[in-house]
């Protein structure tokens, strides 16, 4: 055990000695095992800078940079319908919800037809490859590409349809948990538009139906 004490009272006079104590000045720059973003090169607003030409340090955006969250065409709208695409309004077409219940179904704001559904339906399955597949997988059964790499398996779409309990999640439900989030999944509120994610359910149901329509294996 003296052992041990000598030990430890040996390691704390060398980091003591080659740290310092807190608050200690120094002449030289420090000695930083994790630097943690201390040093970046970067420019506070408004600030000269002379590697351009012109000497100023803010940059005009790229040519034909939009904002994050409008469409091509620089309209807050989809399909020509207004909205508020990262929500920031109530009603069950922007919060999943009606009174203190999820609801079931697509909001009449969707205004969907025969051709809009289609539409629609692709739109989701391209959001949800970008966003969604790493880790509830391509086909939603939950084994992404994140499960090799020791994350645990993320929540199955089509694990409700079975034999044994063939309820499924109300559209207002996975509507909340995208936009909030839920466990180890962030909230995608602030990266997917209201409209998109009505458009990852509507494509989720088309997995949940290709599932569905699977022979049974014994």
């Amino acid at each position: 055990m003296r052992y041990f004490f000598l030990i430890y009272a040996i390691i704390a006079v060398l980091v003591v000695g080659i740290f310092g104590f807190r608050g200690q000045q120094f002449a030289k720059p420090p000695l930083r095992i994790f630097p943690d973003m201390d040093e970046q090169d970067v420019l506070r607003a408004q600030k000269p800078d002379a590697f351009f030409a012109n000497g100023q340090g803010g940059r005009l955006p790229v040519p034909q940079t939009q904002p994050r969250g409008f469409n091509e065409d620089g309209l807050r709208e989809l399909g020509g319908i207004p909205e508020y695409e990262f929500s920031g309004d109530t009603g069950y077409y922007y919060t999943g919800q009606i009174g203190d219940y999820f609801g079931n179904g697509m909001p009449e704001e969707l205004a969907l037809t025969a051709d809009h559904a289609t539409a629609l339906i692709r739109r989701g399955q391209a959001v949800f490859t970008i966003n969604c597949a790493l880790c509830h997988g391509p086909s939603g059964d939950g084994q992404g590409i994140t499960s090799t790499y020791g994350v645990p398996v993320a929540a199955n779409p089509n694990a409700k349809l079975n034999s044994i309990s063939p309820t499924i999640y109300p559209d207002g439900r996975i509507f909340n948990t995208i936009t909030q989030g839920k466990g180890l999944m962030s909230a995608y509120g602030p990266n997917i538009p209201v409209r998109d994610r009505w458009a990852v359910i509507a494509y989720i149901h088309t997995l949940q139906a290709a599932k569905a329509s699977q022979p049974k294996t014994r």
